[in-house]
């Protein structure tokens, strides 16, 4: 099994910690994460890949070991999340890179992959949406606070990073509990909870915004450059529908979708479905690619 090395990196003002495995010399996967998790929603996926491909999985600002600054150091919006990590790959030295997206990794990875497009040598999201038909009732709350930031909308978005409200999002649409592991949603709720994070979080939650502005431009970036996309998808997924995965196709023809009984954290109780699949992608797309 390839062991997996922990290090940090200084970016800027920012110090990154990822998780990183494989030979150097290889085809570089670049994992980002989503909401409220880290690095740590890749743990067991990253051995799978690692025996052929180099895998760098970091912590984005505000989320799992990644040390960021306070709120007036730092601007919590997804433009400067992409900033970040698009410095993070140039401190590292990843020149190509195939990108796996989740949740709010989705919008930060289009932004890294649409503004130097060659290069991504080929694009996997696991319930990262481009699509505003692949936007769920759940962002109903969300979407109220982006129209009016006031006490009474900020106080309902606050609802989704209580302890109760990180387990629900690893439990909703799984069949067998069992096979969800307490750790996760308890480690996320222990490092959303860490002063002053909750700010950070209501920040993102507003600013999430401009990721759905942003859908018609990610969209273009696909129809023109057409890189290799694969969708492995929790279909029953309470943020993300899976008409948003559908829509790839519609952009990107050639894009494989897959979908999974499931929910949001796929990758929590079906890694040994998923990640073959992925393996078997990167196998055919972008095994040569450096």
């Amino acid at each position: 099994t390839p062991r997996v090395l922990f290090h940090y990196a200084q970016v800027d003002n920012v110090k990154v910690f990822y998780r990183r495995a494989g030979n150097p010399a290889a085809p570089t996967v670049l994992l980002l994460h989503g909401f409220p998790t880290s690095s740590f929603m890749y743990r067991d996926l990253i051995p799978m890949l690692a025996d052929r491909y180099h895998v760098i999985a970091p912590d984005l600002p505000g989320f799992g070991l990644t040390e960021a600054p306070g709120k007036g150091q730092y601007a919590y919006t997804f433009d400067q999340l992409a900033k970040t990590m698009e410095r993070f790959t140039e401190v590292l030295g990843l020149e190509r890179y195939a990108m796996q997206v989740f949740d709010y990794g989705a919008p930060v990875g289009w932004r890294l992959a649409a503004a130097r497009p060659e290069r991504v040598t080929a694009l996997i999201s696991q319930n990262g949406n481009a699509y505003e038909e692949g936007l769920a009732d759940g962002w109903i709350p969300i979407c109220k606070y982006w129209n009016d930031p006031s006490t009474a909308n900020s106080d309902a978005v606050r609802q989704f990073v209580t302890p109760e409200a990180i387990k629900w999002q690893y439990t909703h649409g799984v069949k067998d509990l069992s096979r969800v592991a307490p750790d996760t949603y308890l480690l996320d709720a222990a490092l959303t909870a860490r002063p002053g994070n909750i700010d950070i979080q209501l920040d993102l939650f507003l600013d999430y915004a401009t990721n759905v502005a942003k859908y018609p431009q990610f969209q273009a970036y696909f129809r023109k450059h057409r890189p290799p996309i694969l969708a492995v998808w929790g279909r029953n997924d309470p943020f993300f529908l899976n008409a948003g995965a559908d829509a790839f196709k519609r952009d990107v023809p050639s894009a494989e979708i897959h979908f999974f009984d499931t929910g949001h954290f796929a990758l929590e109780t079906h890694v040994n479905e998923i990640g073959p699949v992925i393996r078997d992608f990167l196998d055919r797309n972008v095994a040569r690619a450096k």
